[in-house]
């Protein structure tokens, strides 16, 4: 009998199969005494397992191919520096010496202690790096409950090296950044995980792979059997079961349809997007880590949209210095050779575990604490250096700089002093940097939007941060399972803010774009034209098929039916106009 499964679609595409299904879950792990002649032999046996993590992600890592996307080495390298981290390597120490406890119960302790600092982030892809500490942590359990510890083998490369994975869809709790470089050249169709989201290191690897991915799909271990013949559409976040030849037929026609209008797309690259009726919009892309600027040149985006800069302040015990952040910067400068490069400074939640250790009280609600801007200008120690090598930066090509959450235009004012003094220090140190570096906001907080003319007037750009200003405009947590079916992107609300704001940049003269989710979904792309969007930032993968929808669409017929829709007081009827508007 055929039935589906659901879950979130991350990496679109469309795979036929069979299934294998990875059973790998945490080791249990149970507390028990050590006698005090024999505590700092617990603390060798911890220490010596940490070390052999070390070296199975360092074999991992030599076995990345040099065509491998930038994603992937990144993440190793994350799980590297974590294991080199005080809150790895010397608290557990702590707790063995204090409680006189064995050293899987130890790192458990801690383990609890940093996943929950990190859920009571409010930055989703913040929240989600925990994964992290998940797979750090059982990679080390794994080595510490082994019945022989000095193991040399990694369990996790023998099962996946020595299984024939061609054509399969790995089923699995979650997946490892480690799984997904020794499945990679195995042939493996997609993906399907119990957890995760979109910002899930799983989704992030499988859109940079090209790997159709299912995230979120509950249970999808109990329901579905070993070497099971199944589909996955990653479009629609569906898993498809019990196939008779109908739905086969069906699905090996989308399959064929998507090579062909992938091969379309592929030809796109390097054309202007430019509408029926002659409006020229730029396309642009938002990057995690400075190894994303690769994707970003080979699909010949118009430039980098939003730098997120985060990455820096993790898992480390101090701050990154300004050398540190030009650095960062000029690989993408170089990489790009030209092309505009938009720095965002430091969008950092409330807790301090994630700036360099800073001390501090976690906030109650860290959605609405000190986050983003506000930290930043209570921190000038941390703020300073980065502004710095911002400037620095632009004296090697095209740089913007962004103010993440901006709430109030004094906030604005404090930023444009700070700018002011920094580059009164640099012209006394001799250092070079653009003395035009355009300075830009964020517009996430519906207070903003409201607001929007007062920013375009002292601000050199605006851009539309969807993602977090429709949480606020909505009150909703769209990474809380219970309430994210509340999440509407096209609530009469969210669209009239975004409508404001890009009327006060025009206004103004100024350039708006939209860097939320929204940018980067072909069903929203005609009626962000319509609200007079002329500028987009999104995920390279998406870029292509934003700029073909834009290719094939009129803004004055757009303009037009956005302006009735947001007019319509009928339930029934709006959502009408909304798919028209979408399919047209």
């Amino acid at each position: 009998m055929p039935f589906s499964l659901h879950g979130i679609g991350v990496s679109r595409g469309y795979a036929i199969g069979r299934t294998y299904l990875l059973q790998r879950n945490q080791p249990e792990i149970t507390e028990y005494t050590i006698p005090d002649a024999i505590v700092e032999d617990e603390v060798q046996r911890f220490l010596s397992g940490l070390n052999l993590a070390r070296q199975q992600l360092r074999d991992i890592r030599l076995r990345i191919p040099a065509t491998a996307p930038g994603d992937i080495s990144a993440f190793i390298d994350t799980h590297l520096l974590m294991l080199e981290d005080a809150s790895f390597t010397e608290t557990p120490v702590k707790l063995i010496r204090s409680l006189k406890c064995n050293a899987e119960w130890a790192l458990k302790m801690q383990r609890d202690s940093l996943v929950q600092v990190f859920e009571e982030m409010d930055d989703p892809y913040l929240r989600t790096r925990k994964d992290d500490v998940e797979h750090v942590v059982r990679r080390v359990q794994r080595i510490l409950v082994a019945e022989d510890p000095a193991y040399l083998n990694d369990p996790d490369y023998s099962e996946l090296t020595s299984t024939r994975l061609e054509g399969r869809i790995i089923v699995a709790d979650d997946l490892t950044p480690a799984d997904t470089i020794l499945m990679q050249h195995q042939g493996v169709l997609a993906f399907v995980t119990e957890y995760g989201g979109p910002l899930s290191h799983t989704a992030i690897l499988a859109r940079s792979l090209g790997i159709p991915a299912v995230v979120g799909a509950r249970n999808a271990r109990t329901y579905l059997g070993h070497d099971e013949p199944v589909i996955v559409d990653g479009r629609q976040g569906v898993i498809l079961v019990g196939l008779d030849e109908r739905i086969l037929r069906y699905y090996r026609h989308k399959q064929q349809e998507e090579r062909r209008q992938q091969r379309e797309l592929n030809k796109l690259k390097g054309k202007p997007a430019i509408t029926r009726d002659g409006a020229t919009i730029g396309l642009f892309a938002n990057i995690e880590l400075p190894e994303d600027a690769v994707a970003v040149r080979d699909v010949a985006a118009d430039g980098v949209g939003l730098y997120r800069t985060e990455f820096l302040f993790m898992n480390r015990p101090d701050v990154p210095d300004e050398e540190e952040h030009l650095a960062s910067y000029l690989h993408v400068i170089k990489i790009l050779e030209g092309s505009p490069v938009t720095i965002r400074t430091a969008d950092l939640g409330a807790d301090k575990q994630v700036d360099g250790g800073r001390g501090g009280p976690v906030c109650t609600n860290p959605a609405l604490g000190l986050r983003a801007i506000r930290l930043c200008l209570k921190d000038l120690a941390m703020f300073r250096p980065q502004l710095r090598a911002i400037l620095r930066a632009s004296a090697y090509g095209p740089v913007r700089m962004m103010i993440p959450m901006l709430c109030s235009i004094q906030e604005v004012f404090q930023v444009l002093r700070l700018v002011a003094e920094t580059k009164q220090e640099l012209s006394e140190r001799g250092l070079a940097f653009d003395e035009r570096l355009p300075v830009g906001g964020m517009i996430e907080i519906p207070a903003a939007a409201v607001c929007a003319t007062q920013f375009a007037r002292y601000l050199d750009f605006l851009s539309i941060g969807t993602n977090d200003l429709i949480q606020y405009t909505l009150a909703i947590d769209r990474v809380d399972d219970e309430i994210n079916y509340l999440y509407d992107p096209l609530h009469p609300a969210v669209l009239m803010l975004i409508r404001n704001t890009i009327r006060a940049g025009q206004r103004a003269g100024i350039p708006v774009s939209l860097c939320g989710e929204m940018a980067g979904d072909p069903r929203y792309t005609r009626l962000l034209l319509g609200l007079g969007l002329n500028q987009f930032s999104m995920h390279p993968t998406g870029l292509l098929e934003i700029k073909r929808i834009i290719q094939d669409s009129d803004v004055g017929e757009l303009t037009d039916v956005v302006r009735r829709l947001l007019r319509t007081t009928d339930a029934e009827k709006y959502a009408e106009t909304v798919k028209t508007i979408a399919q047209n």
